[in-house]
């Protein structure tokens, strides 16, 4: 890593509404880029959460859409990297790619957009995925290079009819917060962590009907549920759903915490039950790097992450059943709990970590403003 050199200005184009997976590897990138001598400026198209949640204290510009297809933000964000002197600018979204597109040209700067899900299968609505598809199809055209964060999205975008040389994948990464302490093996009530922002294809459904299963069977174990609800709709639906099933009293709601590694120390496993969309899931990499098992759906990029019993344990998606059976074999030591610990701290390590992930970045930067 050099710091030496003066470093080039690159402004990220984000949503800002929430801050959940995507836009913590946005936080991560500002963060940890300067390292590989990139500095990073945000535009927040929704300033909402992000503002107020980010770790990172890059400049921050608020530069609202007034409605999805409002393109007047563009013009404000070209002058801004004329005046700030910025030489490349990043998208994230459908949204901030269309935006983005329009204030690259205006400013004469190439732009790169980051692939965090699959835009098709991104939301319940097919109607929205198939409009939000189009945008950003439209929106990429004249693209540098598109920088999916699996191979499962690689291939997604390949099967879109993008050329393998317009993408560069490089694994979603975070921070590592030291060496892995050492736990002893839950002896009798276990705590199931699930981390998310709780959304329909999140499937906390089917983690609460599996954790129904498991009372019915005698186990000892609650859930421990961290971040905010997307819609009050849904969390009433959810919240609902747990008193049918008489688990309510069996789950904590903690709601969205700043700190989320703390969280993990509090759980004995951790569990993302994914119906669909995932990149690949931070969540995941974070629980990876606090030594705490995962056990999460086979879809997308998870399976990437995480080898049947050796560093993690996949269920199919939508299925409470094979999922109370996973969680049971687990706790019946059918899995060492110790190795898959040990062996998902290492592995986040080596290839998931906040530097391999800034570095991968970096080069794609440098291989854009080469050219």
């Amino acid at each position: 890593m050099n710091t030496s050199k003066k470093k080039i200005k690159v402004l990220h184009v984000i949503n800002g509404e929430f801050f959940a997976g995507a836009e913590r590897v946005q936080d991560v990138l500002a963060l940890y880029l300067p390292n590989y001598n990139y500095e990073v400026g945000f535009v927040c198209l929704k300033l909402v959460q992000f503002s107020k949640r980010r770790n990172s204290t890059v400049p921050l510009f608020d530069i609202p859409m007034r409605s999805k297809i409002d393109l007047a933000p563009a013009r404000k964000i070209a002058r801004i990297i004329k005046e700030e002197g910025y030489t490349l600018l990043h998208t994230h979204t459908p949204r901030a790619a269309l935006i983005g597109r329009v204030a690259a040209l205006l400013s004469g700067v190439p732009f790169v957009h980051h692939v965090h899900s699959p835009t098709t299968r991104d939301t319940e609505s097919f109607f929205r995925n198939r409009v939000n598809a189009c945008i950003e199809r439209l929106s990429l055209i004249g693209v540098a290079q598109l920088i999916p964060v699996s191979r499962s999205l690689e291939n997604y975008l390949k099967l879109q009819g993008w050329l393998s040389e317009r993408i560069t994948m490089v694994p979603n990464g975070v921070v590592t917060p030291g060496p892995l302490s050492d736990r002893p093996l839950p002896q009798s009530e276990w705590t199931i962590g699930c981390v998310a922002l709780f959304r329909p294809r999140k499937g906390i459904e089917v983690l609460i009907r599996a954790l129904a299963v498991l009372r019915q069977n005698g186990r000892m174990m609650r859930l421990y549920a961290v971040g905010p609800f997307e819609t009050p709709v849904y969390e009433k639906a959810i919240k609902d759903l747990t008193i049918e099933l008489g688990v309510a009293h069996m789950i904590e709601w903690v709601g969205f915490v700043q700190n989320v590694n703390l969280e993990f120390l509090k759980m004995d496993a951790l569990v993302l039950p994914s119906l669909f969309g995932e990149g690949m899931p931070m969540v995941i990499l974070e629980a990876m790097a606090t030594g705490v098992p995962v056990v999460a759906s086979n879809v997308e990029g998870i399976p990437e992450v995480l080898e049947q019993g050796r560093t993690g344990i996949i269920v199919p998606p939508g299925d409470a059943d094979q999922l109370a059976s996973a969680l049971s074999d687990l706790m019946d030591n059918k899995y060492d709990w110790h190795s898959l610990r040990t062996d998902a701290y290492h592995l986040q390590v080596e290839k998931f970590s906040n530097f391999s992930m800034a570095k991968g970045v970096a080069r794609i930067y440098d291989a854009v403003l080469a050219n």
